[in-house]
């Protein structure tokens, strides 16, 4: 009685004869430009030791790391089994299927190369990239909800929505609880502590801040989001993310520990 009917959005943004853009490639493409445009304002106000051609250079590396990341995190973590039959659809990345674990560790190697490559400090260009990701996180899931996919489980909540194939039950709309937790929220509390309270003097603590934040948010709405249906729950208790967000949890408190042991 209750429920919110799915809106009618296509997933079709724009259509050119054979060319289509999908809202899910947009959200990629805006969440980059924003995130590269944010960072490059707080490079000029608080970062000394990056330029900003630093981070020019390194949009393309970031894109390249988040969409082959993003993609091979898909793969490997959430179905290996259908894609080692079906090759030629790895890399058909408008279909959707896309892991945030998969994208940060992609962003991570990139980072860590082009650092070395461009001899400036990985913690301190780090934090730069982190305080940025929840502008990307926020589009991000906002276009899973266009899609609608990685919907939640059934609720009898009065803002449960009704989405295309997934049954008559009004479910949590999962995807709206991340952007918000994940991009509003997260992306709040960060630029906090770096206006406020200049963390980013602290290399590390902005990316120890994100990584944890982003552990407990996406732990905590996992148990509201409908798992896999190919994956279930692992050892009987827990999903996929949630288990992928635990060491990402750990590794962000081991960073917040070093920089805050630091000089």
């Amino acid at each position: 009685m209750y429920a919110i009917p799915f809106p009618a959005i296509d997933p079709i943004a724009l259509e050119f004869g054979p060319i289509v853009v999908r809202w899910y490639s947009l959200a990629y493409i805006l969440g980059l430009i924003l995130g590269w445009r944010y960072a490059l304002i707080l490079v000029a106000k608080f970062e000394q030791s990056i330029k900003r051609v630093h981070l020019d250079d390194f949009f393309l590396w970031a894109t390249l790391g988040v969409i082959i990341g993003g993609r091979l995190g898909y793969v490997c973590f959430y179905k290996p089994s259908y894609f080692i039959q079906n090759l030629s659809e790895i890399l058909a990345v408008w279909n959707g299927g896309m892991s945030f674990h998969g994208g940060a560790i992609g962003v991570l190697v990139a980072a860590v190369v082009f650092c070395r490559r461009n001899k400036i400090s990985i913690f301190s260009f780090g934090d730069l990239i982190c305080a940025s990701a929840p502008i990307g996180l926020f589009f991000g899931r906002i276009a899973n909800f266009i899609n609608g996919e990685l919907y939640g489980r059934p609720t009898s909540l009065s803002w449960g929505v009704i989405f295309p194939g997934a049954g008559s039950h009004p479910r949590h709309p999962s995807q709206l609880y991340e952007a918000t937790l994940e991009g509003v929220i997260l992306f709040v509390l960060i630029a906090v502590l770096v206006y406020r309270f200049n963390v980013l003097s602290r290399p590390g603590l902005v990316a120890g801040c994100f990584f944890l934040g982003y552990g407990v948010a996406r732990f905590t709405v996992e148990f509201l989001r409908e798992p896999d249906a190919h994956l279930g729950f692992i050892f009987g208790a827990i999903t996929l993310g949630q288990f992928l967000s635990i060491p990402l949890a750990i590794g962000g408190l081991w960073l917040i520990y070093r920089a805050i042991q630091k000089p």
